[in-house]
């Protein structure tokens, strides 16, 4: 059976209302009020986008507006968020023309990329999504944490706003592959608690008020009769910082028998902790979707001291702009994309994803399956994608 969609944006208040239900429902949020603050004060009508057969609403998404860092370099994407369609629509085709109609919008804007988090993946690897990054959170005792370095001051923050804490977190994103550049909605998440949460949120700098070297924001809970205590953002810039967060964190221990945060698989503050007493409690992928391919590898950057190219083949079923070869040139941290060349390492737009975050090696993902290169090819994408796990706090 072949079934019509349309595709366009929440025009009136009807039409926000009617998806609100659909979202709510899929995502198991019976409060008409967290819809509410979600569309309105979070996202913005204006960022969502439906698809409707028939006249009638039957799902939508959001996007968010942001950019993510990548050798050093801010590269502007597309978050997809709230991803829902209505239970009786599923099956038809509906989520996949609604992701290609926004995929196709996003690329006559000129993003060019897109991230989300996937409650299941083989529905957006159907439009080019694949595992480029990692979101891990993290479990310890606090009795276990045995660091006792008070050498720099905690400054307790109040009222706790976004500036203040802005330039610190974007040093420690520069640096870390996959890190937002956030917008205002995702910094809203991070610094105020929802209207309809009971959650109180305290922040701390490290360091002088003047000369601050990290930060630190978390709220306090209770869970199976113990407290814990959970880190919503962090940053530390120096050493020092690094062991004041764990001795702050260490004397609550009185009190407070775990704490958790959100770090990568692999993060240089575990170095500092005696013993290996913190567990990994989840561990989830994001994916990414490469929309242009040329602006994707031209703004992202790449490891200094590297000067070679790299002749590619892409191949894209659903932006047919994408197909072709490209001659990605490297040089002092900076990349040049022209048409053409040898396409000496092929793969299709799903297997770019997580070789342009630097998620697998392009060994792995030779053995994967997911490119075919020849030797020469395969050790000049191994120089230029050197970098860092890539990983993000953020869950939007």
């Amino acid at each position: 059976m072949t079934y019509q969609f349309e595709y366009g944006t929440v025009s009136n208040p009807e039409d926000a209302q009617q998806l609100g239900v659909i979202i709510n429902q899929c995502f198991n949020d019976p409060s008409p009020s967290s819809w509410q603050t979600y569309s309105q004060d979070i996202v913005g009508l204006e960022n969502f986008r439906i698809v409707c057969q028939a006249g009638k609403i039957i799902g939508g998404l959001a996007i968010l507006h942001m950019g993510q860092w990548y050798g050093c370099e801010c590269v502007p994407m597309a978050g997809i968020a709230a991803v829902g369609i209505a239970p009786e629509h599923r099956g038809t085709g509906a989520v996949f023309e609604l992701l290609k109609l926004t995929l196709k919008e996003l690329y006559a804007r000129g993003v060019p990329l897109s991230t989300l988090y996937a409650a299941t993946q083989r529905p957006y690897r159907k439009v080019g999504y694949e595992q480029a990054g990692i979101c891990c959170s993290w479990e310890i005792l606090t009795n276990s944490i045995q660091l006792s370095d008070r050498t720099l001051p905690m400054q307790p923050v109040i009222p706790i706003c976004q500036e203040t804490f802005y330039n610190l977190y974007h040093q420690k994103a520069k640096v870390t592959n996959g890190h937002l550049d956030r917008n205002h909605s995702i910094w809203k998440l991070v610094v105020e608690p929802r209207k309809e949460s009971e959650d109180i949120f305290y922040a701390y700098l490290i360091g002088t008020e003047s000369q601050p070297e990290g930060y630190i924001i978390f709220t306090q809970k209770r869970e199976e009769n113990s407290n814990l205590i959970y880190i919503r953002d962090w940053a530390v810039l120096t050493a020092a910082a690094a062991r004041r967060f764990w001795t702050f964190l260490a004397d609550h221990r009185s009190m407070v028998k775990k704490i958790r945060w959100r770090s990568s698989t692999v993060d240089p503050l575990m170095l500092l902790l005696p013993e290996q007493t913190n567990n990994i409690r989840f561990s989830e992928h994001w994916m990414l979707r490469v929309i242009d391919v040329s602006q994707a590898l031209a703004k992202r950057g790449y490891p200094l001291g590297i000067e070679t190219e790299l002749h590619l083949e892409v191949f894209d079923d659903l932006l047919p702009e994408n197909n072709g070869k490209f001659v990605l040139s490297v040089a002092q941290g900076r990349g040049e994309v022209t048409k053409g060349g040898r396409g000496e390492l092929q793969l299709d737009v799903c297997g770019l994803a997580p070789l342009y975050t630097g998620l697998f090696t392009p060994h792995q993902l030779k053995f994967a399956g997911k490119l075919e290169a020849k030797a020469t090819a395969l050790l000049a994408a191994t120089q230029i994608f050197a970098d860092l796990l890539p990983w993000m706090p953020d869950h939007f």
